[in-house]
């Protein structure tokens, strides 16, 4: 395609300036297509993304089409909450890895959504759906995932400034104090255990946990938890942090504990999922339904005890 810089546009960088005026196309999307030689102009010159356009230059774009992944496309069965063009929001079950990784090469919620999703308009030159956020793989509920370069950069924006609201149920040892409370900590590597997570290390990133009794019973609470940030295991961890380990948890919580309970996951829950949809703008909002295993659980412990007053 031909396109022509208007005046009050003179002093923008090369890769906004195309982001603007190809709207299904990214920054970073624009980065790579001028990196790749995919952006000319009539003399041929050298561009970068840095360059500053100039009133009157003529800039061609070319846009490859998406080329197809690596990976397999799976007949996994999906529990789809919302799907249009754009994205794709699901209830994640438990035992579903996200994104293939390091002993999970295959059987994961990107090769089920390559075999569902059969329109994608691709990320990044790719066919691939985008994903941008995660639940760890016994984590269950709502999860959102782009299906072109507008809704992956709107999203990845969404979330970056935190205008997401992400909400879970998390049912945990012994009782909060406060009942309503707030942790906040940095989350970084755990310094012995690589595979763990900290809220004391050397060096983190903040995180910042809501948490609010929903019921209690004798020796566990259902809570409601909203989360600011998105660390590795932050709810896990946090909650483990106050030393209320999250029911069932392997890696931060007690087997000893949780022996009684007869649990094979942590009791975690993507309850809500909140955020403008990439295109039209429009506030949007899902929620997934309890998993039959949590549900159980909850309807085994019977009649919680009266009713707490936040404080």
């Amino acid at each position: 395609m031909q396109l022509q810089v208007e005046q009050d546009e003179a002093g923008l960088r090369l890769d906004t300036w195309i982001s603007r005026h190809v709207p299904q196309i990214s920054r970073a999307r624009a980065q790579a297509l001028i990196h790749g030689n995919c952006v000319r102009l009539p003399d041929e010159r050298r561009l970068s993304a840095h360059t500053r356009v100039t009133a009157g230059m003529r800039v061609e774009v070319t846009i490859p089409e998406p080329e197809p992944v690596a990976l397999t496309p799976e007949e996994i069965p999906l529990d789809i909450l919302f799907e249009d063009k754009d994205i794709v929001v699901l209830n994640k079950p438990a035992g579903l890895v996200v994104h293939p990784a390091a002993g999970h090469a295959d059987g994961t919620l990107v090769n089920a959504l390559l075999h569902h999703c059969p329109d994608l308009g691709g990320i990044g030159g790719e066919l691939r759906p985008g994903i941008v956020h995660r639940l760890d793989m016994n984590t269950t509920g709502a999860m959102v995932a782009a299906k072109n370069d507008e809704a992956m950069d709107s999203l990845m924006r969404q979330f970056k400034d935190g205008s997401v609201v992400k909400e879970y149920s998390a049912l945990v040892h012994g009782l909060p104090s406060p009942r309503n409370g707030t942790v906040k900590t940095l989350i970084g590597r755990h310094p012995t255990d690589r595979k763990r997570m900290s809220a004391r290390p050397s060096a983190g990133r903040d995180a910042v946990t809501h948490y609010r009794v929903i019921r209690a019973w004798a020796r566990v609470t259902l809570l409601d938890v909203r989360i600011e940030t998105g660390r590795t295991h932050q709810i896990r961890v946090h909650m483990a942090h106050i030393r209320h380990p999250v029911v069932g948890d392997p890696d931060y919580g007690s087997r000893r504990m949780d022996r009684e309970f007869g649990v094979k996951r942590q009791m975690l829950h993507a309850r809500r999922l909140s955020l403008r949809h990439p295109r039209s703008g429009e506030a949007m909002t899902w929620v997934a339904p309890l998993p039959d295993d949590f549900a159980g659980l909850l309807a085994a412990l019977g009649p919680d005890i009266p009713p707490i007053r936040a404080r």
